[in-house]
């Protein structure tokens, strides 16, 4: 077992687990949205979850951070708030705040963040780059809603380890960036009727079942899956 000490707090956790989800199951709050329980190479895509730790020059991601024992860690710093800020409005810029026809409302890992770090979830100083309307119902099963979504990868991943390979893929560049379906041509081969782990992984309702008329099935805002 390592011994670290968190924000003055001592905890202990086995070497060479993962720091953001040791801080998570100690009640130690970081703010998360793309990390994945279980997956060995985190993509720390959010750019949400900085801690500073003592020895290493600047903020570095807790999810790909593994624990050392003698470990000092702050996930409360000026540096650390500010990075986390600063990515959360540019995420919010690009987000569809509708929370009131959201399935994902007060269950929402945005609505979470936004009160953690005293940020308001409609951005008035940036430029905003949504993809209004955008809705793609060419999949049998599912609906995506590109200006919901938030890139997280979550349901590529859910999809990926639930059939063995995902259905599911990031398309686009850049501000165009969104999830893509594949292989609905061959709509009586697809699993995902009986599935639907990719909407289950979703934490802002971008993925919606047309079997259960727009319904989310989200279930997980307060952790990461």
């Amino acid at each position: 077992m390592a011994r670290l000490l968190v924000d003055d707090r001592q905890i202990e956790a086995n070497e060479e687990s993962n720091l953001l989800l040791t801080c998570l199951q100690n009640d130690i709050y970081i703010p998360n949205l793309c990390y994945v329980e279980g997956l060995e190479f985190p993509p720390a895509s959010c750019r949400l979850c900085f801690v500073e730790i003592e020895g290493i020059q600047g903020p570095v991601t807790s999810c790909t951070t593994r624990v050392k024992d003698g470990m000092v860690v702050k996930t409360d710093s000026p540096a650390v708030r500010r990075l986390q800020r600063s990515a959360l409005r540019l995420l919010l810029s690009d987000h569809n705040v509708d929370c009131r026809s959201c399935p994902s409302n007060k269950n929402c890992p945005l609505q979470k963040m936004a009160a953690f770090l005293k940020v308001g979830l409609k951005q008035k100083n940036l430029e905003h780059h949504i993809k209004e309307g955008e809705t793609d119902e060419n999949h049998p099963v599912l609906e995506y809603i590109s200006s919901r979504c938030v890139l997280c990868g979550r349901c590529i991943h859910a999809c990926r380890m639930a059939q063995g390979k995902s259905f599911l893929a990031f398309a686009g560049r850049g501000l165009n960036t969104v999830v893509s379906f594949y292989g609905e041509e061959e709509v009586t081969d697809l699993p995902c009727a009986g599935c639907l782990e990719c909407i289950k992984a979703c934490p802002v309702s971008a993925l919606i079942s047309k079997r259960n008329s727009g319904q989310s099935l989200t279930v997980h805002a307060d952790a990461p899956c």
